[in-house]
């Protein structure tokens, strides 16, 4: 039997806003677990809810679904039987957090099509490779996870970043997986916070994990997640030198952390591959010469000059599209022809009139400066045709890699 969306809300986000997909996979954020969902086998177009997506905040887990047009989304606890009130309100909560970590302000095709008529490159691959839009994740995670990317993968940082929430921080809740089909899935799932600082600061802690940066936050700040939020209030300059001042932060992390949590949309990580986009589709040459260079700050200032003179304002976005893109995981990611299908429809009683009469994303509006484990299995797309992908996972979980 496939999976409804029974007890989800609904927000109207259409797919070329916002891709889950895409975007939970692509190297941005490393703690979102997929759910294949059961198709219903007698239909022969493609499933229109294909995953599941779960995140777990300090309070309270996170589920997703998506459709061509909406989004929907519902919000586990672990305190039992919430008032009607309570419920209400920390669904409001919930939807608040949705708008502010996809930055739903930000009208992503209007991007696309500046970013088509600045570029022909992008032009040839915006059909493909829509909805893909930079999240605003909690600084604090984001810093300690770059930390951890390190001369590592997606699928590698993954598993560190899970592991890191398991043995750090006590466990949440527990749920069941979406699709009791899911017969080779954990009967049940633990769910784990991100550790805060304290927890990673301790020293036998920061020895073993590179968790310097945890405890010169506690160490310095009085309240240090606060204060890495008010880096998003400084230029990006300033915010930039605090951030190098953290032991195994380097530009290109620095970087990250300025684009994906700090609200610095013009800011481009450069490494090696970054070079590597810039010499292929940009005809970038360093001395009249083509191929593999030591990255020097001076290279590293060139090759983000270039690509930001091309893209603009947003330029760090663009590069996600284009990143995102080359990757290898998405050597085939758009290639099929998705089926048209109708927006599925949701139960009354939980879709609120507000919200059915919501409008689609606005303007885009600038910021104020300011290998199969307990949880599943560790995947990367080969690229082969969406349905056909979910009927092969339908017995499994993910944790996106």
């Amino acid at each position: 039997m496939a999976c409804t969306t029974t007890g989800f809300r609904s927000l109207p986000v259409p797919i070329v806003q916002l891709s889950l997909e895409a975007v939970l996979r692509c190297g941005q954020s490393f703690r979102w677990t997929s759910y294949p969902l059961t198709p219903d086998l007698d239909d022969e177009q493609p499933p229109t809810l294909t995953h599941e997506y779960r995140f777990c905040l300090r309070d309270r887990v996170i589920c997703l679904r998506q459709s061509r047009h909406a989004l929907f989304y519902r919000s586990v606890f672990p305190e039992q039987n919430l008032s009607a009130a309570e419920t209400t309100l920390r669904e409001a909560e919930t939807l608040t957090w949705i708008k502010d970590y996809f930055q739903l302000d930000v009208d992503l095709p209007k991007l696309y099509d500046d970013w088509s008529e600045r570029d022909t490159v992008f032009r040839s691959l915006r059909s493909r490779f829509s909805g893909i839009r930079v999240l605003r994740q909690d600084p604090w995670e984001n810093l300690v996870s770059f930390i951890c990317s390190s001369n590592n993968n997606i699928g590698r940082i993954t598993k560190m970043v899970h592991a890191l929430c398991k043995t750090y921080s006590s466990p949440l809740l527990s749920l069941e997986p979406p699709c009791r089909a899911l017969a080779s899935a954990p009967t049940m799932t633990a769910y784990h916070p991100f550790p805060p600082p304290s927890a990673l600061a301790a020293p036998e802690v920061a020895s073993q994990l590179r968790s310097g940066p945890a405890k010169m936050l506690v160490d310095e700040r009085g309240a240090p997640e606060t204060w890495l939020l008010s880096l998003r209030d400084m230029n990006t300059i300033q915010a930039r030198e605090e951030l190098l001042k953290f032991v195994g932060v380097g530009r290109k992390v620095a970087d990250c952390i300025l684009l994906m949590s700090l609200d610095k949309c013009e800011v481009i990580p450069v490494d090696t591959h970054v070079h590597q986009i810039a010499v292929k589709h940009y005809h970038f040459t360093r001395n009249g010469l083509k191929g593999k260079t030591t990255m020097t700050p001076k290279l590293y200032d060139q090759i983000s000059k270039r690509l930001s003179d091309i893209w603009g304002e947003y330029a760090g976005w663009a590069h996600s599209v284009l990143f995102t893109a080359d990757l290898k995981a998405f050597s085939a990611y758009g290639l099929h022809e998705d089926h048209e299908s109708p927006p599925i429809s949701v139960a009354p009683s939980v879709v609120s009139e507000s919200e059915r009469s919501t409008q689609e994303p606005g303007p885009s509006s600038k910021r104020k400066p300011g290998s199969t484990t307990e949880s599943g299995t560790y995947w990367q797309d080969e690229g082969t045709d969406l349905f056909e992908r979910v009927k092969r996972r339908r017995r499994g979980v993910s944790v996106l890699a």
